[in-house]
């Protein structure tokens, strides 16, 4: 009886003071910042991403080049396709890793954009979309199974000379689904 109780005191002592079990758990997408797609936003020049990146060309066509890049990081990597016009971003479109937290991702827009224009929830997904920032339209989806997480951000020019030609990434994929 007393080494079952001496035992029993000595796991008790131990489990509680071993500081592995208090380690604080991040999320995946803790360290993730929109930021990251600053270098990409429509209206910029990345010519010398191009160079320095070596992007794979998905499709190219008289006035537009769409890129593959990846942002990437210790705990995650993802495709961002990047169209282009004369080295300038048009627009980009990322499907974002499911293991990032919604919630997390969302805020993170909501601290940079502010309110979104239009929600719509169909079910358990749902699109947040920002009409006109800075001249760039936001497109942002998330869905809830057990867990809510992002399936992906888009952003595209407003206004533009591109003329009737101009078909955003996002609008690209749509069209090709139906």
């Amino acid at each position: 009886m007393k080494y079952f109780i001496f035992l029993s005191l000595f796991l008790a002592i131990n489990i509680t003071l071993n500081p592995r079990l208090w380690a604080k758990v991040e999320p995946p997408n803790y360290d993730f910042s929109v930021d990251q797609f600053l270098p990409y936003m429509p209206g910029k020049n990345i010519s010398d991403l191009i160079k320095k990146l070596k992007p794979k060309v998905i499709s190219s066509d008289k006035s537009f080049i769409t890129y593959q890049f990846y942002i990437e990081h210790i705990r995650y990597r993802f495709v961002l396709l990047v169209q282009t016009s004369q080295g300038v971003v048009t627009d980009f479109h990322a499907r974002l890793p499911q293991y990032f937290l919604h919630d997390i991702y969302h805020q993170s827009l909501i601290n940079r954009f502010g309110k979104q224009d239009i929600y719509k929830k169909t079910e358990e997904s749902a699109i947040y979309i920002w009409k006109n920032k800075n001249n760039i339209a936001h497109t942002y989806s998330g869905t809830c199974t057990i867990t809510c997480f992002p399936i992906f951000y888009s952003a595209a020019i407003v206004k533009h000379n591109y003329g009737a030609s101009f078909k955003s990434i996002l609008k690209k994929q749509l069209e090709s689904e139906n």
